[in-house]
């Protein structure tokens, strides 16, 4: 399968909410590293499995001075829920219109009886400070994810520490 958006491209610029209803820009993400995990829905299995496994790991990113973003079509109302019910310690961004899934070229059609559905496929972006995006994992396999993220993640730190 061709992709539009790759590794070393420049992420798409864009403008969201998060969580709580918050304007989020592009810009106001650049000057560190970010992880921007697409995923279906929230408080599903592989979607909690998921988060649950960042929310774990989030001293090992804050090392990292990296940001954790989820990204799903749910709405602010659901994220908040999931976050409680959760206790996830990083920010989700509401995407109902598929405006990012769009621009980050998530969205997958499957045909279910006849029946056209458009789902998010779960994908994971790592993106540097300036915006250029130097690992994905499209589409995540759930078990070890988080680990294959921060070792992305360490290696993109290492790069940037060396060519300081």
């Amino acid at each position: 399968m061709t992709y539009r958006i790759n590794v070393g491209d420049a992420i798409p610029d864009f403008q969201t909410k998060d969580e709580e209803g918050n304007v989020i820009r592009m810009s106001d993400l650049l000057g560190n590293p970010i992880v921007l995990y697409f995923y279906p829905k929230d408080d599903t299995p592989g979607c909690t499995k998921e988060a649950c496994a960042f929310r774990d790991e989030m001293d090992a990113f804050d090392g990292l001075d990296a940001l954790v973003i989820g990204v799903s079509p749910d709405n602010a109302r659901s994220h908040l829920k999931f976050i409680e019910n959760h206790d996830l310690n990083f920010t989700l961004f509401t995407d109902e219109q598929y405006d990012l899934c769009k621009k980050f070229d998530v969205l997958r059609e499957s045909d279910k009886g006849g029946e056209k559905k458009t789902s998010v496929e779960r994908t994971t972006f790592v993106i540097d400070p300036e915006g250029i995006i130097t690992w994905i994992e499209r589409p995540v396999n759930v078990e070890g994810h988080s680990s294959r993220v921060l070792k992305a993640l360490e290696e993109m730190h290492d790069f940037f520490f060396e060519n300081d």
